[in-house]
């Protein structure tokens, strides 16, 4: 037994060495692509990018909000170019790799990071609700991997990140379309990493916790819509659950850096997954509970309301202020739809 321990930690202490020794990529002079680059974490991790170095090119359906971030970026003094691109269209994101490689050269760091997200209750959703997860979360991340990857491989060289969510470690009650497809997102990332491995192509699969990007207002909600909007920003708002987006970007690029198979952010979702895998029973138990605690069904049903039309005192209130500053920097908010002023809540 005492022989079995020393092999476990000095197996453990040389895998922690080499870890530490190991040569860190450096973005510099690097080409990097970033789908969904236009607000949010897409755009933060751009931006720390271009300060590491890099070359960004940056894609997303809304070309007004692709310039607003082209300028940011460029103003910045990033090497940036913005191509509008609907990555859930294969025959479009090879179009805009293309366009890449002319323009930039090959490319040597993908950031999948372009996703949409519903909220509501089971009896809310309906089959459609799934297929346009799958279509707007998971098939991105094939088609640009599949645009990508070979000649990463031919290359022997290249670096792949991945984002799914907590939800794709631990399914949470009102985002069953959007966790289903995160869950698909993660195996799809870790099967990719084991198959890319020998070519020196690494990919990483990121879990983040909550994040404030300012995302919220964009996602879209059913049901009793403010009711949901108000647990998902509070939730979203709150520096005990959640992380800030420059922080998560930092940690995500230094995975990639280290060439990690994984990461999870914040600490509640370091938790939950390692809840969930030594006690899953009891994690989907807990889950039960907290679904006693959400809005029912009712209010606008089946029909979707973006967040930004859901607001309420409580989702303006002191209690999201840091979420709504990060709608502001991470270009979250239209200058048609200006942000709504911050009251005290009651």
């Amino acid at each position: 037994m005492n022989r079995a321990l020393l092999l476990a930690a000095l197996g453990t202490g040389g895998y922690l060495a080499y870890r530490a020794l190991k040569p860190r990529y450096d973005f510099r002079g690097k080409h990097a692509v970033v789908t969904g680059g236009s607000r949010g974490l897409g755009l933060v991790i751009a931006r720390q990018l271009a300060a590491a170095g890099a070359r960004v090119a940056i894609c997303a359906r809304d070309a007004d909000e692709l310039t607003r971030a082209h300028d940011d970026l460029a103003g910045r003094g990033a090497h940036v170019l913005s191509i509008p691109c609907d990555v859930s269209d294969e025959g479009r994101v090879r179009e805009m790799v293309a366009v890449v490689r002319q323009r930039l050269g090959p490319i040597d760091v993908l950031i999948n990071n372009a996703g949409t997200i519903a909220v509501g209750p089971w009896e809310t959703m309906r089959a459609r609700d799934f297929e346009e997860s799958l279509s707007n979360i998971f098939w991105p991340v094939v088609h640009t991997c599949q645009a990508v990857a070979p000649e990463m491989q031919a290359r022997k060289q290249g670096r792949i990140v991945i984002i799914s969510s907590i939800g794709g470690k631990v399914a949470v009650p009102h985002l069953i379309p959007y966790c289903a497809s995160k869950f698909a997102v993660g195996g799809f990332s870790e099967g990719l990493r084991a198959e890319l491995a020998k070519d020196n192509v690494i990919v990483t699969t990121i879990y983040p916790g909550l994040m404030r990007t300012g995302s919220p207002r964009n996602a879209d909600f059913k049901g009793q819509h403010r009711l949901e909007y108000d647990w998902f920003i509070l939730g979203d708002s709150l520096p005990g659950s959640s992380m800030s987006a420059e922080r998560a970007a930092r940690q995500i690029l230094a995975a990639c850096r280290r060439g990690d198979a994984e990461l999870v952010t914040t600490l509640p979702a370091k938790c939950a997954t390692l809840l969930h895998g030594l006690f899953p029973g009891l994690t989907a138990d807990l889950m039960a509970v907290t679904n006693t605690c959400l809005p029912g069904p009712g209010g606008i049903g089946t029909r979707r309301l973006k967040g930004e039309d859901s607001e309420t005192p409580l989702s303006r209130s002191l209690f999201t202020e840091l979420t709504q500053r990060a709608a502001e920097r991470n270009n979250e908010i239209s200058p048609a739809a200006p942000a709504a002023e911050v009251v005290a809540a009651g």
